[in-house]
């Protein structure tokens, strides 16, 4: 059943004001606000646009939504999902965005612990249409799965197949998941080591039968921002562990991965999102996504579909190294993937353009 909330009175799950409300407040009230408190209201503002901006952007990249839209927000509890809400809702309200419905809606798999009012008393309070679908897929999945292996995988299969009902029963031709930019980049990963494909998330897709549109709205957007966000607004978060099969998956330790990364190396998770967005199928190895038979000399020199086996890149500072102890220039890769040129030809060491044969 459709619920469909009368907005009212604000509570624990809407006090955390909008950066841009809160600061607005600061100036008629009576405190006096420090340097510290007017330089965190800054950088919530900041957030808060950036935020909305990275989802309005992904929506016209990939064209997430259109009029007429009814879109199911997929709402979970955690942290991503009321991100993405939330900015949703903000969207919606934006001049010039397309009219759409949105519905929220989430699962109750009756896993132990699982706070059922939570949610529920949420979405009531900020005036939201929900759906609590109940179905209990724990149970199922506890008789399915040997005692001791991860429960995600079947476990997500069975919601999908819920929801995708849900989604139909409700009338939505949409569903918005809430995966982020560091999500895609970890699929990317998975499939790359273990599947041997190179194949990430799309940020839209058909459904397996073709009766859904499938949305990501939070492309864009860095898990880390999502967290800081669910932080000022106070979201009452549902701790994903309840089944207890959340340890040693290979998704957390592509996350683990990634964030060491871009601990040694600042940037590097945006540069690979950004690659995600600029493939050239002819300089893999897939038939199948180009025609190579068609490649022919035709005299007339091509930049773009050329054999340079590598852009002319600058590298970053810290990438290179100098070690005065050694007497050639020496060309390896590290283990991080990272190439890093060390030479002793001087002392801070010139951009390097790799060429290829």
């Amino acid at each position: 059943m459709l619920t469909t909330a009368a907005a009212s009175v604000p509570t624990r799950a809407m006090q955390a004001q909008p950066a841009s409300e809160a600061a607005a407040g600061a100036e008629t009230g009576a405190h006096v606000l420090t340097e510290a408190e007017r330089q965190a209201q800054r950088d919530a503002l900041k957030l808060e646009k950036r935020l909305l901006r990275q989802v309005g952007q992904a929506v016209a990249d990939f064209a997430l939504i259109e009029p007429g839209d009814k879109v199911m927000v997929c709402l979970s509890g955690g942290k991503d999902s009321y991100g993405m809400l939330d900015m949703l809702l903000r969207y919606q309200r934006l001049h010039g965005a397309p009219k759409f419905e949105l519905v929220a809606v989430n699962l109750d798999q009756k896993q132990p612990g699982f706070p059922a009012h939570v949610l529920p008393d949420y979405l009531t309070q900020l005036g939201v249409p929900f759906h609590i679908e109940t179905k209990d897929t724990y149970s199922v999945v506890k008789q399915q799965v040997p005692e001791g292996k991860t429960m995600c995988s079947l476990c997500s299969r069975l919601r999908r197949g819920i929801l995708h009902r849900v989604a139909h029963e409700l009338g939505c031709n949409k569903i918005a998941l809430g995966h982020h930019r560091d999500d895609m980049l970890q699929t990317f990963f998975l499939n790359f080591f273990y599947a041997g494909k190179l194949k990430g998330m799309p940020p839209k897709a058909v459904s397996d039968k073709g009766d859904h549109v499938i949305i990501r709205p939070l492309a864009h957007v860095a898990e880390a921002d999502l967290i800081r966000w669910a932080e000022l607004r106070a979201f009452p978060i549902i701790p994903c562990s309840l089944c207890g099969s959340q340890e040693n998956l290979q998704r957390q330790q592509m996350g683990q991965m990634l964030r060491e990364w871009q601990t040694r190396f600042p940037g590097r998770i945006e540069s690979m999102a950004t690659a995600l967005k600029n493939v050239v199928p002819s300089h893999f190895m897939d038939p199948q996504a180009f025609d190579f038979a068609s490649v022919k000399a035709t005299g007339v020199a091509d930049p773009e579909l050329g054999d340079t086996a590598f852009d002319p890149v600058e590298y970053p500072f810290s990438y290179q190294k100098t070690p005065s102890s050694l007497s050639s220039s020496h060309l390896f890769a590290m283990s991080s993937g990272a190439l890093e040129v060390v030479t002793e030809a001087a002392s801070a060491p010139a951009p390097v353009a790799l060429q290829g044969e």
